[in-house]
């Protein structure tokens, strides 16, 4: 299977929008106490969220590459 530019691009396309998607989704996931005079999440722990983001987002990319070389889906 030979790569050309518009393959890698959309490779690297689809695995920004998975990551974004999963990010969003987990945004709300355990925010805990919220300050009273702002409204922010005293502990919203985006670091460990993004890590989080990362790893849903390769499994699914992954899934997404593994239907693209059995030729599920054409690109």
């Amino acid at each position: 299977m030979v790569l050309h530019a518009t393959h890698i691009a959309a490779l690297v396309s689809a695995y920004v929008i998975l990551w974004f998607l999963s990010l969003f989704c987990l945004f709300p996931v355990g925010l805990g106490e919220f300050d009273p005079q702002t409204g922010a999440p005293l502990s919203p722990r985006i670091g460990l969220k993004t890590l989080i983001a990362t790893g849903i987002a390769t499994v699914l990319w992954i899934g997404f590459y593994a239907l693209i070389l059995f030729k599920v889906v054409d690109l």
